[in-house]
């Protein structure tokens, strides 16, 4: 089974929207952490530029990805610059750490 990790960089401020999303459409897991960093959107105001944001990561069947990113996208976006990005990568393994064996069925 093709596994690929979803990792998106959002503003912090609808990390709650986007985890309300996810949960709403049935993910099973996610991760998230607070991040800073600088790209689209810079705080000129700071000396390092940096902006907070938080990092959403999940692990699913390939192909759930396409609904997680809309849901995402539907639920981080405001339309206004330094809303973030979402990367989608393939996962070559993957493993419950509990067990040791290898995930089939779900991602989580």
């Amino acid at each position: 089974m093709k596994f690929s990790k979803i990792t998106a960089i959002i503003r912090l401020d609808r990390a709650e929207q986007v985890e309300g999303k996810l949960k709403s459409i049935g993910v099973p897991g996610m991760s998230c952490t607070h991040v800073n960093g600088y790209g689209e959107y810079a705080d000129f105001y700071s000396s390092d530029w940096k902006v907070k944001h938080a990092r959403v990561e999940i692990f699913v069947r390939a192909d759930q990805v396409q609904e997680i990113v809309n849901a995402i996208l539907e639920a981080a976006g405001t339309g206004t610059s330094g809303d973030g990005i979402i990367a989608v990568l393939p996962v070559e393994h993957l493993y419950h750490i509990r067990s040791g064996n290898a995930a089939t069925d779900t991602a989580t």
